[in-house]
């Protein structure tokens, strides 16, 4: 596999960190909006006895006579809940939000029920079908299919790609990990976590999905060490992944992340071939 190169390397003791020093300029036509202006439109999904709430970012210009692309986002614990709105106040909105008016995916965003996590394999049944619905109701190419989320959707990011890599076109987690720090209170059956080494059991788990990582340096709430333990693994597999870390940035390295201008460029340039 073809290991991507970068302008500036940084050596972090005991694994080399690659980090982004160049992005790609947003395009001169594009039509930037304020974050929280993003309009987002409410769909159900339910169940057995239960009905579960979510959003969707619909593309203003959608055709029926095209196939876009699907993007999963996967937010953090503080937006946890039963509401189905919260899930889009962070994140995958600012990416969003740098071409509003041309923006050519829909973004799918479930919304964890309180005290869950999306490691839980009723959660990743209950996400995985919410996203079938998306893709049904808006005709998506299941060939670019992409996945993206912060912190605890990070983990989730993470955890998801390795359980079911033919899914995804290219994945994008943000600040995220496999071995959660105690605030979680998850169980390490849940993940790779309770591999001798859950770093290399990830890297071994992955196929040849193109990989995008983000962490901020001075991350408090998920060590930094998760992301460069990761990288690092899959840089010995010679793994198709490029690694950005925000010097002095805590754990909101989202706000980074989804204002990358070359993100969105990046998730669709990648199509699974099947």
């Amino acid at each position: 596999m073809k290991i991507r190169r970068f302008v500036r390397t940084f050596l972090f003791a005991p694994i080399v960190v690659l980090a982004l020093a160049a992005q790609a300029a947003p395009s001169a036509h594009a039509a930037s909006a304020a974050p929280d202006q993003v309009p987002f439109a409410s769909r159900t999904l339910t169940m057995g006895a239960n009905t579960y709430k979510f959003q969707v970012f619909i593309p203003k210009h959608l055709s029926r006579k095209t196939n876009p692309p699907v993007i999963l986002f996967l937010h953090g614990i503080g937006e946890r809940g039963t509401d189905g709105a919260q899930q889009t106040k962070n994140g995958v909105r600012l990416l969003i939000a740098q071409d509003v008016d041309n923006f050519p995916a829909v973004v799918v965003c479930p919304q964890l029920q309180p005290e869950t996590r999306w490691t839980q394999p009723a959660v990743e049944e209950l996400t995985l079908k919410m996203l079938d619905q998306c893709i049904a109701e808006f005709h998506g190419d299941t060939r670019r299919v992409y996945l993206t989320g912060l912190s605890l959707g990070g983990y989730g990011s993470w955890e998801m790609a390795r359980k079911f890599p033919s899914r995804w076109a290219a994945i994008a987690p943000v600040c995220g990990g496999v071995v959660f720090p105690a605030w979680v209170g998850a169980a390490p059956e849940e993940t790779t976590a309770s591999e001798k080494d859950p770093y290399a059991a990830l890297a071994q788990s992955l196929p040849a999905i193109p990989i995008w990582d983000f962490h901020g340096e001075a991350d408090p709430t998920v060590p930094v060490s998760e992301s460069r333990q990761i990288v690092a693994s899959l840089l010995a597999r010679k793994a198709d992944i490029r690694y950005s870390e925000y010097p002095g940035v805590g754990h909101n390295s989202w706000d980074n992340a989804y204002a990358e201008p070359g993100l969105l460029p990046w998730l669709l340039s990648h199509k699974r071939a099947n």
